[in-house]
């Protein structure tokens, strides 16, 4: 039913869940598990207090690099459970990076945890699950 599964993970406990349930589904269905993490640069002002404090090109490294190191042992924790799984990281707007590459994959299934918002702040915030599920071609699964 499902030929590439693919499961934003963003090391939150809701994107636990969402990755052993996709864990679950891509073994049922024999599926390739691919898993994606976003890195979102900030958009700084260049002038501000903060960027004078902080070098934000080596913040933005050691993001990379926790996003990148989760990513290997998610891949490593499915490859074990004996699928076939492979993982990205992506830069750029979370939701945008995760419709954008699960059309590249041809993903048949998108996974992703929810972030929990009450309503207001849904509104106010919106939420990378939302957008996901709004815009997706494919199946998307979110779990809460």
């Amino acid at each position: 039913m499902f030929k590439t599964i693919l499961v934003a993970y963003d090391g939150s406990e809701n994107a636990k869940k969402a990755f052993d349930s996709a864990i679950e589904l891509a073994q049922k269905f024999q599926s390739k598990l691919v898993v994606v993490g976003v890195v979102e640069v900030p958009v700084l002002n260049t002038y501000g207090a903060f960027a004078r404090t902080c070098n934000v090109i080596e913040v933005v490294k050691e993001i990379r690099a926790k996003v990148s190191a989760d990513i290997e042992r998610c891949v490593g924790l499915a490859r074990e459970k004996g699928l076939d799984a492979d993982g990205k990281t992506l830069e750029g707007d979370p939701a945008t990076e995760i419709l954008r590459h699960s059309k590249e994959i041809n993903a048949d299934l998108i996974v992703t945890g929810c972030r929990g918002l009450s309503t207001w702040k849904q509104l106010l915030l919106g939420s990378v699950s939302h957008k996901v599920v709004s815009e997706s071609k494919a199946s998307t699964m979110v779990v809460k």
